[in-house]
């Protein structure tokens, strides 16, 4: 072979190994359609977990495991609840995304538990680092997608609400100060999958979906307000917009069960690199 022609023919053989290599690249991170699990059906390795009245990374009394290739919330390793209010957290924060997660209500609550927390979890999302909170702080300062179950007393209960602990919102508009709204959702019991979507576009867009129906938009999160306690005062700086953050599933005191945590990020779609 003439000297010329192997050097284009290298060229070319590096050139089409290249490509293939960067879509099987692409492929392996993005997934179908550029869905990525961020749960991989084996453990939480890729998590980090933050229990009130315990250090960074402490997994007390098993509260988050794998069992069945879901991700459990249980208590049964517990004495008194005493307020140990649990989050599980990826490892990565993300600013512009689709999130959907699946989940079902089931088995007894811990009757020590506040009340309130009765049929009741969250995804936190747009939070704080976890490893910027001390052990005596009790929630994150982050935006709440709330998941609620219904009671069997025949009342509504929505759930996909929105909670703000050490946050606000612009609703409808205006700066709104609640520390909780209400969706538009359906009443869904417990022992029954319900699939939860959240579309987050950094500060300017959030929507709620339930069951393929949007019940909630807002904007602009923003650190402000109460209900987070013994926090970093360099962390909770009031009216600090929030673009980004990191998502969390929840644990107060009623057993749950993740089976699909997936997300797509936006940020490549929409040009914001």
């Amino acid at each position: 072979m003439q000297t010329g022609l192997f050097v284009r023919y290298c060229v070319f053989c590096f050139i089409a190994f290249s490509i293939a290599a960067c879509q099987s690249a692409r492929t392996v991170s993005s997934g179908k359609n550029g869905w990525v699990s961020l749960f991989n059906g084996r453990d939480i390795n890729d998590w980090i977990v933050k229990i009130h009245h315990h250090e960074v990374g402490e997994n007390f009394g098993n509260t988050f495991r794998v069992e069945d290739s879901m991700i459990k919330v249980r208590y049964d390793q517990y004495g008194a609840y005493n307020d140990q209010f649990g989050h599980l957290y990826y490892k990565t924060p993300f600013s512009y995304y689709h999130l959907v997660v699946e989940y079902r209500f089931t088995g007894n609550w811990k009757e020590d538990a506040p009340s309130y927390t009765l049929l009741n979890s969250g995804i936190m999302f747009h939070s704080q680092d976890p490893r910027t909170m001390p052990k005596e702080q009790n929630w994150p300062i982050s935006i709440e997608f709330q998941l609620l179950a219904g009671l069997g007393d025949g009342k509504p209960r929505t759930t996909g609400n929105m909670c703000s602990p050490g946050t606000h919102i612009v609703y409808n508009g205006q700066l709104d100060s609640r520390h909780c709204i209400n969706s538009t959702s359906k009443t869904y019991d417990a022992d029954q999958w319900v699939r939860a979507e959240l579309i987050v576009l950094g500060d300017s867009s959030i929507t709620h979906i339930i069951n393929g129906d949007t019940v909630l938009r807002y904007s602009k999160p923003q650190i402000g307000g109460e209900v987070v306690n013994n926090f970093d005062p360099k962390i909770k700086q009031d009216g600090k917009i929030l673009s980004s953050g990191f998502i969390a599933l929840q644990s107060e005191g009623q057993p749950i069960d993740f089976r699909k945590v997936e997300i797509k990020d936006l940020t490549f779609e929409l040009g914001k690199k």
